[in-house]
């Protein structure tokens, strides 16, 4: 079987033995955005053309390419959905070469009725359904990230925030694009970076801190992309513990950030995990 995350910049595909290991993988830069209208089949085959001459006969596609601009539009399934919704949801395509399939995205709304959606992270969180039996946090981070809520095998709910995105707005169109100088992160001064964001005011007045820091003779040049990087991070840490999708205080949570990937932690009756990103994995202009 062959499995495809085909999401809006990048193609990622993953050869699978039987029982589900990755037998072989590749990726390329043909993201959803570079197909022309159409074109899908084509360069589905031309990515795993290989493969295919092996024998494999099944393909399994999830991302943006279920979306309005992808090969089809599947329908988003509704929270709460777990690996029963999504499979009965699966939507076929027609490929010569395979049986192939698209995997639907899941939607839901947020606390003020806001649609919420994602596509290709519902197949990431597949993974670890079966180990979930109460009410789980994972946070998958990325250009937009997701923290998602799961509640005995099902994604209850989530939240998206645009924190990679913003970074690169403001990092590379904005005034601060000018103090923006190449610089290797420092793990001390961005953990102190980061508690910025529980201090008085919002990110919009702790932002101009960017510049004001800099030109005050406060703050390296240097450091100016990674202070804004823990500002936007801070912020979103700080508003997810708000929301109670942490249960645990910030400040400890930081500090894990700079030393580990996964922090469990326990508070009465709610068990949250989080999956912390590495250094090299906080905001950054790519991703899909």
């Amino acid at each position: 079987m062959i499995a495809v995350n085909w999401g809006t910049t990048n193609f990622r595909a993953y050869r699978l033995r039987e029982g589900g290991a990755i037998a072989d993988e590749r990726s390329s830069a043909r993201g959803v955005l570079s197909v022309e209208p159409g074109g899908f089949p084509q360069v589905l085959y031309s990515e795993i053309r290989d493969w295919l001459d092996l024998g494999d006969v099944h393909v399994l596609l999830a991302g943006m390419v279920g979306s309005r601009q992808g090969w089809q539009e599947v329908p988003y399934v509704q929270c709460p959905a777990g690996i029963e919704e999504l499979s009965r949801a699966i939507t076929s395509v027609s490929f010569d070469f395979a049986e192939t399939a698209i995997v639907p995205g899941i939607s839901c709304l947020d606390v003020g009725g806001v649609p919420e959606m994602m596509r290709g992270e519902e197949s990431e969180i597949v993974g670890i359904l079966e180990s979930c039996v109460g009410a789980e946090t994972v946070c998958l981070p990325g250009t937009h990230s997701k923290w998602v809520t799961l509640d005995r095998g099902r994604v209850a709910g989530f939240v998206t925030y645009m924190t990679g995105e913003v970074y690169a707005a403001l990092k590379d169109h904005t005034i601060l694009s000018r103090l923006m100088c190449p610089g290797t992160p420092n793990g001390d001064s961005f953990h102190e970076d980061l508690k910025r964001s529980q201090e008085i005011g919002g990110l919009l007045d702790h932002l101009f801190g960017v510049r004001s820091l800099v030109l005050a003779g406060r703050m390296a040049e240097e450091r100016a992309a990674s202070y804004l990087s823990g500002l936007l991070i801070g912020h979103r840490w700080e508003r997810c513990s708000r929301r109670g999708l942490l249960s645990i205080w910030w400040e400890p949570v930081f500090y894990a950030a700079r030393t580990q990937q996964q922090l469990t932690s326990s508070a009465g009756d709610r068990r949250s995990q989080t999956t912390v990103p590495r250094r090299g994995d906080w905001p950054q202009s790519e991703g899909d």
